[in-house]
């Protein structure tokens, strides 16, 4: 009967490792949630989206990868377009802040990184998470809404694939 207690750790750890979130849908409200950026302020998101027409919030698994870095690259060298287009840019990872500041000056990256480690804005997303890295994701906001979501975001062309629903959009 000693076995119980061991299935039972077992099952928890495998909870624990392995999240099966359900994501946001097109269409749902976008999550009123703050999180610490790699300078350690807090930034409430819900004040981001009033401030431009979009918001990507895109999520990926641990800065400075190569896959993480692609994606991040993709969306500076197309920041200027992105911009002109009304869209503000948020990398979300379950990162330290030291972490994303350092990945952010490597690359130069030009928009907010949140170094989510308690996970709160991965969970308000429903993003899945396996050994507590957030699975890759990218959400588009307008009016507080998904209009747009991607669940197995791009690297290397998510800026591409993010201008082409804003310019769909008529905008």
């Amino acid at each position: 009967m000693k076995l119980r207690p061991v299935l039972a750790f077992a099952i928890f750890l495998t909870m624990s490792l392995f999240s099966s979130a359900e994501p946001l849908a097109v269409g749902a409200a976008a999550p009123a949630v703050s999180g610490v950026t790699e300078t350690g302020t807090t930034l409430a998101l819900a004040d981001v989206y009033a401030q431009q027409p979009y918001t990507l919030v895109y999520f990926y698994p641990k800065a400075d990868t190569p896959s993480c870095t692609a994606q991040g690259c993709s969306l500076r060298d197309a920041f200027e377009d992105l911009s002109a287009k009304g869209v503000a840019v948020i990398g979300v990872s379950t990162d330290q802040p030291e972490t994303q500041k350092a990945f952010k000056e490597k690359y130069n990256l030009p928009f907010t990184l949140i170094a989510d480690h308690d996970k709160k804005v991965v969970a308000a997303f429903g993003v899945p998470t396996t050994l507590g890295f957030a699975k890759r994701q990218a959400y588009l906001i307008k009016g507080g809404k998904i209009v747009w979501a991607d669940y197995s975001a791009s690297t290397k062309q998510q800026a591409e694939d993010v201008l082409k629903v804003v310019g769909a959009a008529g905008n």
